[in-house]
């Protein structure tokens, strides 16, 4: 293999087969391929592209370089997969509210990355809960509870952990095949039956427009499809915060709302239509509806919040431990009008810049700090209405975050044209 020649035939146009991918992936991952010539084949796969046979390639290659969980015939796993966004805390409900269906749930899940919030930081606003089980833990926890939320180990996909570091460094991160292959290897590396991806689009999104996502989408569909597991998307709308919540400890209460039947409908909606993808692919629900009748009876009941408190328990949390929130504060609005737009993003720097993310990897996050969203797009408000309520310390970064979040609410004369949440689904 002469990598070389490898990344010619790409910078020229030419379809990669599955003999260069494999021997491209797995030099790499030995470290016989120099980072210097992976990057050079990683921008010209950027501004290339490549067919969904040669990503299904390399989903495969990455795939293999590392360890893959296993489960028993008698055993069906599931999972679903967010692109990111503001808020977005629906991995916490419905984790455990599939595994009330009798499926298994060996959630993988990340920190934050850029603006958006991370699922593990998120849960390790718990007392105690640990997000670094090994492998032989993550099958105890899924066996014994039927669901399970921890980080990827060292031993899974290896070649996509050296990739991802090198491709946040050399600006190939917005490659649709690069981010599939990316996405797509850690969730199969879970032994899935069904995978449900939720691809978000938007002001608070990575991808800013709604044919973006449905090309990822597609994408990640087709993989999933040619590697014989069940894989939908819903193509979902992040031009505002999903729920009312964005910070850690604030997610979590929030999550238990909805776990005990209450919460933002929002919220609650995009997670039963989640759910119910993976419910009919299994056969656990006969169509849309009767999944989505199903759900909210576990969750109305209690049944799914007993379910999360088992998995709180399995991995060390207390969830009867006391949480802080940061002290309040309110930013108010400044004229009349209508919500007219909702920088998202800017919402989740704000975060950031409180503490509740990082601006680099060393930094302790504070989970006590956050927002809560007291209006949606389309709200009418007058001069002095509270606009936000911020979770913050009281000190410089509050300022500075206040004035963030002022200047990305926008207030109009007229309201904006209505959207909703789930666009389309993609299978």
């Amino acid at each position: 293999m002469n990598p070389v020649q490898i990344i010619t035939k790409k910078r020229d146009g030419g379809a990669l087969t599955p003999v260069d991918l494999r021997a491209l992936v797995e030099g790499y991952a030995r470290g016989d391929v120099p980072d210097y010539q992976m990057a050079a084949w990683a921008m010209a796969v950027f501004l290339r592209g490549m067919t969904d046979d040669e990503t299904a390639t390399l989903t495969e290659a990455m795939l293999d370089s590392g360890a893959q969980l296993e489960w028993p015939a008698d055993l069906t796993t599931v999972d679903k997969h967010s692109t990111g966004g503001i808020g977005d805390k629906t991995s916490l409900v419905l984790a455990p509210l599939l595994a009330t269906f009798d499926l298994a749930v060996p959630m993988i899940s990340g920190r934050g990355l850029g603006a958006t919030g991370g699922t593990l930081d998120k849960l390790e606003a718990i007392p105690g809960f640990r997000t670094n089980l090994a492998l032989d833990e993550i099958r105890a926890v899924t066996r014994a509870v039927g669901c399970v939320i921890t980080g990827a180990t060292a031993d899974l996909v290896p070649a996509d952990r050296k990739l991802y570091a090198l491709r946040d460094v050399t600006a190939t991160v917005a490659s649709i095949p690069l981010i599939t292959a990316s996405i797509m290897s850690k969730k199969l590396a879970e032994g899935l039956s069904a995978l449900v991806l939720d691809v978000k689009f938007g002001s608070g999104a990575f991808m800013k427009t709604a044919d973006e996502a449905r090309r990822l989408a597609r994408s990640m569909v087709a993989v999933g499809r040619k590697m014989g597991v069940t894989t939908t998307a819903l193509l979902t709308d992040m031009n505002q915060p999903l729920g009312r919540m964005a910070g850690n400890a604030v997610e979590v209460d929030e999550s238990v709302e909805v776990l005990r039947g209450d919460g933002p409908r929002d919220l609650v909606d995009l997670t039963l239509a989640l759910g119910a993808e993976l419910l009919v692919a299994t056969g656990r629900a006969a169509d849309h509806d009767a999944a989505v009748a199903a759900q909210r009876k576990r969750l109305a009941d209690g049944t799914a919040y007993e379910k999360f408190l088992a998995m709180i328990d399995a991995q060390g949390g207390d969830l009867d431990a006391a949480r802080e929130r940061a002290p309040e504060s309110l930013v108010a609005a400044d004229r009349a009008g209508y919500v007219s737009a909702i920088d998202t993003e800017a919402l989740g720097w704000a975060v950031i810049e409180l503490g509740g993310g990082r601006k680099v990897l060393t930094d302790k996050v504070d989970p006590s700090v956050g927002l809560e969203m007291l209006v949606r797009l389309g709200d009418k408000v007058k001069p002095g209405d509270p606009l936000v309520r911020m979770f913050a310390r009281p000190d410089a970064t509050q300022h500075a975050a206040s004035a963030v979040v002022r200047r990305a609410i926008t207030i109009a004369a007229a309201p904006p044209a209505p959207h909703p949440l789930i666009l389309e689904r993609v299978e």
